[in-house]
């Protein structure tokens, strides 16, 4: 049964074939395999101190990595963004989330944004926005599915980058109303 795990080393080689498969879609490319698999440890480092306040000026609002795994097998990963900033609130949003090329259309999409929501629901958080690509008619489906309601679309330019995205709030208490209870 799939659950949310914070980062560990436990997942190393199928966080690398994870990873792997991104790259053959031409996505998180910036990770290089070789340095990765040499310091694991300090990578998942950095995946979890994202939460910390003092840490803000490098990851820009507190965040909270969870990973999603099934078993030993890495299956996604969330970023829980505990506030908005500016560029965030535009094109970002509280909660993204990737599931590996592999393991897609298996329900994973759905799983991992269930749990997300519970996990804001812990942090306080009652209203979430997630934004995704116009053209990710899956994403946008996994959204709605739970609870999310469009607002717009926004076309900018930040920094030299095109942004087009799809912007959606959840209500996550009445979302999640009916379960136990979302408080930690």
């Amino acid at each position: 049964m799939a659950k949310l795990v914070r980062p560990t080393s436990r997942y190393k080689a199928s966080y690398l074939s994870a990873l792997r498969e991104f790259h053959r879609e031409g996505r998180y490319t910036y990770h290089d395999l070789d340095e990765l698999d040499g310091d694991f440890e300090a990578h998942v480092a950095d995946e979890r101190k994202r939460i910390h306040p003092e840490n803000i000026a490098v990851y820009r609002v507190p965040e909270t990595i969870y990973w999603l795994v099934d078993g030993d097998e890495f299956i996604g990963r969330l970023e829980l963004r505990h506030e908005l900033n500016d560029h965030l609130l535009e094109v970002g949003g509280h909660i993204g989330y990737s599931i590996r090329p592999g393991r897609r259309r298996e329900g994973y999409g759905t799983t991992i944004l269930e749990l997300a929501l519970q996990k804001a629901c812990e942090c306080g958080m009652q209203r979430v926005l997630l934004t995704c690509d116009p053209d990710n008619v899956a994403s946008r489906k996994i959204i709605e599915k739970n609870g999310g309601e469009f607002e717009n679309r926004v076309d900018v330019v930040r920094d030299g980058m095109e942004y087009h995205k799809l912007r959606f709030w959840i209500d996550v208490e009445s979302q999640l109303s009916g379960r136990e209870s979302c408080r930690a």
